[in-house]
């Protein structure tokens, strides 16, 4: 007789659940060091403005599109520019927070590959914002852009040298794109929909405000992009369970044919 167990392939990604508590420790364990990290990354004004300079620099050097072309159809009004200062200010950490905890509750293997591969971004980002210090271009005048949250709102910053809760220099890499872009690729590789891809349009939005609202560059991104896929070759994703082979039950053998042979 066959079970249920033998004929039905098992869900992907549906390994032993980690502890709630231990990993609510640990995310806010993360979540602390990740904001004392932005404060010890804080000062370094001159070097800041230095950098940002460099990479405007680079930018047109390389022919990339300046940014004043996505920020200025938000210019055009007060409701574009709040809708993209809005998303900057309430998307980014709200959405990986739902994003872990459906992994979590639904994908629990993915979920510990999801949670080790932003550990792991996060880490070398803060690295990165440690070494290198970068103004936004928000801050600077030859860049020709406007704080488009401090004119219209909302704004999560506060003046520059009074902020006590963000560094606001830590421009490079961009851990709004970064996260938003493994958030894409995380549900693309826990789900099975058609309609799956079109998560990419979270990250793909995420680009556009970063750079429309003048917070960052676009190298910001890209250098977000290229440390994710360093962390992604090197934790590498939860393979799906193999299909069990589904186990045909034996027919009974009929008594009377045996009989019936023997005669």
């Amino acid at each position: 007789m066959h079970t249920r167990e033998e004929s039905e392939p098992p869900v992907p990604g549906t390994r032993g659940r980690p502890p709630l508590v231990r990993e609510l420790l640990l995310v806010a364990g993360l979540f602390l060091v990740y904001k004392l990290g932005r404060q010890l990354a804080t000062g370094h004004t001159a070097e800041a403005f230095r950098n940002g300079r460099e990479v405007w620099d680079l930018e047109r050097a390389l022919g990339l599109p300046g940014e004043g072309a996505v920020q200025s159809p938000l210019l055009h009004g007060d409701t574009l520019a709040q809708i993209a200062n809005t998303y900057y200010a309430a998307v980014h950490f709200p959405a990986t927070v739902a994003f872990l905890v459906w992994l979590y509750l639904r994908r629990p293997g993915h979920y510990v590959w999801a949670r080790r591969v932003l550990a792991a971004l996060t880490t070398a980002a803060l690295v990165l914002h440690l070494t290198y210090p970068l103004a936004p271009p928000r801050m600077l005048p030859a860049t020709g852009l406007v704080d488009t949250a401090r004119l219209y709102g909302p704004s999560v910053y506060g003046p520059p040298g009074a902020d006590q809760l963000s560094n606001q220099f830590a421009a490079m890499p961009s851990l709004h794109f970064g996260w938003a872009l493994m958030v894409a690729v995380g549900l693309i590789v826990a789900t099975r929909s058609v309609w799956r891809w079109l998560w990419l349009l979270h990250p793909l939005l995420t680009l556009l405000v970063i750079v429309g609202t003048a917070n960052h560059f676009w190298l910001d991104a890209f250098a977000a992009a290229a440390l994710l896929g360093l962390a992604l070759a090197v934790l590498r994703r939860p393979r799906p369970a193999p299909a069990a082979t589904r186990v045909r039950p034996r027919r009974p053998v009929r008594r009377h044919s045996l009989v019936g042979a023997g005669r």
